[in-house]
């Protein structure tokens, strides 16, 4: 295996690992400059721009069609997907490291990417990618109008419920429109 196989996907296109590579590179370098213009340490600096690489980065990595073949493959379970949900525990993670941010909206952040994690893997199969839209919907103003974040991370509940239940618990479609090419072969 190769380093694209663990940070992409196995069989990952060029273009898959371009895209994602650039977009994690450059939401670390826009966290990097928000970070160090709200004057944090350099330790809460680092910690945000490990983050927001992991984040932006993750986003296009599991929008991917690799991602999503490899991530959806037959062995794989509504339990594999809800604890690649739950391991994301970047909220404590900035809690630890970020002024202003606090433990309370780490948990609220965590708890409804799992919550909406749960409502979206039991929704019926047919049904999933809406009510994926749904959810997501619903979470971002919550996280967006009901928390308070420290402006510098306004980001960060946005691009990680995007990266979760839209990019990641989305399988590749398995009816795409008539006349629209077929999905890459696993």
């Amino acid at each position: 295996m190769t380093i694209t196989d663990h940070l992409i996907a196995p069989g990952a296109t060029r273009g898959e690992t371009g895209l994602a590579l650039g977009t994690a590179f450059l939401g670390a370098a826009a966290a990097f400059a928000l970070a160090v213009h709200a004057g944090y340490t350099a330790l809460t600096i680092a910690v945000i721009t490990f983050v927001a690489f992991d984040m932006f980065g993750g986003a296009v990595v599991n929008a991917t069609t690799s991602a999503k073949h490899h991530f959806h493959r037959d062995s794989r379970t509504t339990r594999h997907h809800l604890g690649f949900v739950a391991i994301h525990v970047q909220p404590f993670l900035l809690a630890w490291a970020t002024p202003g941010f606090t433990w309370a909206t780490a948990a609220a952040i965590y708890a409804t990417a799992l919550c909406c994690a749960l409502l979206i893997t039991s929704s019926p199969p047919n049904l999933r990618r809406p009510s994926a839209f749904a959810v997501t919907t619903f979470a971002l103003v919550c996280v967006t109008a009901l928390l308070t974040v420290p402006q510098a991370l306004a980001w960060f509940a946005p691009v990680l419920l995007i990266k979760l239940l839209l990019a990641h618990l989305l399988p590749v479609d398995p009816h795409p429109l008539p006349g629209s090419p077929a999905p890459a072969a696993a």
